[in-house]
């Protein structure tokens, strides 16, 4: 019989890759926070049924499950947002900056370490998003095909090839971005 200590065990290391997972595809860090905290009650609850094995897969194909749930459902409740609540939010609060840790001695090259990083994340964002779930889970994750042909309920060539489109549609963002810096220089 499994204990709640057992799932404790197994389920708090992944908490951070459940994190940044549901972030990954959800792009809000609240909805990210409700998502993981909805998958690990669900977790919890179906732990009895969990056949062993690697628990991280199991557990992100829960995440995974969330939040295309809660991507569905935020299709269907708006589709247009205002530019001033992309900049503050729906509930009126401004939405936090990105916090890069960054070993630059300069400002100059913090400032431009962040332009970098925000424009990975905005060229990231323009991917659909099971383009993006396979490029994080193997990328930041670093899960094996295996692994996340398992936490995504699809074939292994299915993940080689999702990837494959995935950073090809990556590079494609990138030229045509570094074309229009180059369109835009003085």
């Amino acid at each position: 019989m499994k204990k709640p200590t057992d799932f404790q065990r197994q389920a708090m290391p992944q908490l951070p890759a459940a994190y940044r997972l549901a972030y990954a595809l959800l792009r809000e860090r609240s909805e990210a926070e409700d998502a993981v905290q909805d998958s690990y009650l669900r977790a919890f609850r179906a732990f009895t049924q969990f056949r062993g094995g690697d628990f991280k897969p199991w557990l992100l194909t829960i995440v995974r499950n969330v939040c295309y749930r809660q991507l569905q459902q935020r299709k269907r409740g708006f589709n247009v947002i205002s530019f001033d609540e992309a900049l503050v939010g729906r509930d009126g609060e401004e939405r936090p900056g990105f916090d890069i840790a960054s070993e630059a001695p300069s400002p100059e090259e913090a400032l431009i370490t962040a332009a970098d990083v925000g424009q990975l994340q905005q060229l990231l964002s323009e991917l659909p998003p099971t383009l993006r779930e396979v490029l994080h889970l193997r990328e930041i994750e670093e899960m094996s095909y295996q692994q996340i042909a398992s936490a995504t309920g699809v074939p292994v060539g299915t993940v080689m090839s999702r990837l494959s489109r995935a950073r090809e549609h990556l590079a494609k963002l990138v030229i045509r971005l570094k074309e229009m810096d180059g369109k835009y220089a003085l």
